[in-house]
């Protein structure tokens, strides 16, 4: 074998050895590559929350929160509505009792219609109207008042039915309203016990 052939030999020997460990050295890269990836990725998987679960729990704690006062809310709501309609039916209740009281003194008394210079339908319609303001008001009250009214109001112009009512829907007593209106407590006093009088001498009348 001459040089040449030698030299020749000699190439392409070292260009295969190259050639083989090029080839090594990409396979081994790629091989690191995908170990890396896939480990990358299954810790990414393991170690990030759950799909979802942040955007669930932030949505459940806002729903608790805002039901607790929306349950609040309705809860008082409702005591409320409760409280006012009882509070209606007891004054209904009331006024009722009231008006069936009178209906039974008109009954038994038709004179106390007479003092008053009135009818019984008429008296009993002016009381009914009286019990809308004043579901405690009595039917003795509400006479008296009337006649008071009609007695006095000549010489005192202040002193009307309507007052001596509105005197009583706020709590105070007749005597304590007359004077309120204008009277001394002697002229109060005098002119509660005339009526009284009155309607004592009514009640006697068939």
């Amino acid at each position: 074998m001459n040089f040449i052939s030698r030299y020749v030999l000699c190439v392409g020997f070292v260009l295969a050895i190259s050639a083989f460990v090029t080839t090594s050295g990409l396979a081994q890269g790629h091989g690191h590559g995908g170990g890396g990836g896939n480990g990358r990725g299954a810790s990414g998987g393991m170690g990030g929350p759950p799909s979802g679960v942040g955007v669930d729990r932030g949505l459940g704690n806002a729903s608790e929160r805002s039901s607790g006062r929306s349950d609040s809310g309705l809860g008082t709501a409702s005591d409320r509505s409760n409280g006012r309609s009882n509070s209606g039916l007891e004054r209904a209740r009331i006024s009722s009792q009231n008006l069936k009281r009178a209906d039974d003194d008109l009954r038994d008394h038709p004179g106390i219609a007479k003092t008053l210079h009135t009818n019984a339908n008429s008296l009993r319609a002016g009381y009914q109207t009286a019990l809308a303001a004043n579901p405690q008001l009595t039917f003795g009250n509400y006479v008296a008042a009337t006649r008071l009214g009609q007695n006095l109001h000549s010489r005192f112009p202040n002193i009307t039915r309507d007052s001596i009512l509105a005197g009583l829907a706020s709590g105070r007593s007749i005597g304590r309203t007359l004077q309120d209106l204008g009277l001394s407590d002697r002229q109060a006093k005098e002119a509660k016990k005339a009526v009284e009088q009155e309607i004592k001498d009514a009640k006697k009348m068939d």
